[in-house]
């Protein structure tokens, strides 16, 4: 059976929520998490229902969000999500096995796991002792201070690495050409595939300029792989692909929290780099971390921000 210790990292899934039928828990780092697997005894799941209510106060999606995992259809069904409060639906036991709530014979084992901002287990306890961890959760520090010292995410920054004449160039490249609206990789039916939804709204357009192209590559290659092997002992073989994306005020632009390799069309992808063309020129924009705090990073023009595909 699964036992999990403070400090280690959570098990990732997918899983049904009362609002979302594929609800991807690595998303939702950045705040204190309290996964509950409540008793199948109806007197002993309201017990512990009560003391979740008596702490409604609590519970806030900037806060401590809680996750309560539901077995039966029928509770899963009544289950409404609100902000800091979520319903997973877990008919078959996966994700109750995953946290250690049922063992190799089905039989259960109720418990909170209590689970940092960066997903990592900070304590497991018994839904007998419900009163107690929420006086625990209670008395934490705001999620930014659950390291207990300032938290930096592990980025590069790297400046003067285009020239601001080549990103004068890029920029009415885009206006010239104009972008096109940009999508999320999604994995459906076992394969990875382009979709446009609501997690993002931005503005692409792809570099097909060949001289252009090769300059950008020539900077690339000659002052920033040189630098990722330096800081993450990592050979950068080759570039997916060159855009020049917009994130406009007028569209509200936005790239809700993700991770950019968690399909099997981009599990390949090791490092994600943007490049900021115009820094001085507009409000917004910065890149933020969850897991490592509210802490915004922001390149100057013609610097680089380079991060790991698999950070949120």
């Amino acid at each position: 059976m699964t036992e999990l210790r403070p400090g280690e990292p959570t098990p990732w899934f997918y899983a049904p929520s009362a609002s979302n039928p594929s609800f991807n828990f690595a998303s939702v780092a950045g705040r204190y998490i309290l996964m509950g697997f409540p008793p199948a005894d109806p007197a002993a799941r309201e017990r512990v229902f009560d003391v979740m209510k008596a702490n409604i106060g609590l519970l806030r999606d900037d806060n401590v969000a809680c996750f309560v995992v539901l077995n039966d259809q029928e509770s899963f069904a009544r289950a409404r999500d609100r902000n800091g409060m979520r319903w997973f639906f877990d008919p078959d036991g996966a994700v109750s096995r995953l946290y250690g709530a049922l063992d190799e014979t089905g039989a259960e084992r109720p418990i909170w796991v209590a689970i940092d901002p960066s997903l990592r287990v900070m304590f497991v306890a018994p839904m007998a002792e419900s009163a107690e961890v929420f006086a625990r959760l209670g008395a934490l520090p705001p999620p930014d201070g659950h390291a207990g010292v300032p938290l930096h995410a592990p980025v590069m920054i790297t400046p003067r690495l285009f020239e601001p004449d080549l990103c004068r160039r890029l920029i009415a490249y885009y206006e010239t050409h104009g972008g096109a609206p940009s999508g999320v990789m999604r994995q459906q039916d076992g394969r990875t595939v382009a979709v446009l939804d609501d997690f993002k709204k931005r503005r692409d357009a792809a570099i097909e300029d060949e001289a252009l192209c090769r300059e950008t590559r020539a900077a690339l290659s000659q002052r920033l792989k040189p630098e990722i092997l330096k800081a993450f002992r990592f050979q950068v073989t080759r570039v997916e692909r060159y855009i020049v994306a917009r994130y406009s005020a007028e569209d509200g632009g936005y790239f809700r929290p993700h991770r950019d390799n968690l399909t099997s069309g981009t599990a390949h992808r090791q490092f994600a780099v943007s490049i900021n063309l115009n820094a001085e020129d507009f409000e917004g924009g910065d890149l933020r971390f969850p897991e490592y705090g509210t802490r915004t990073y922001r390149p100057p023009t013609g610097g680089a921000v380079v991060f790991s595909c698999s950070l949120l």
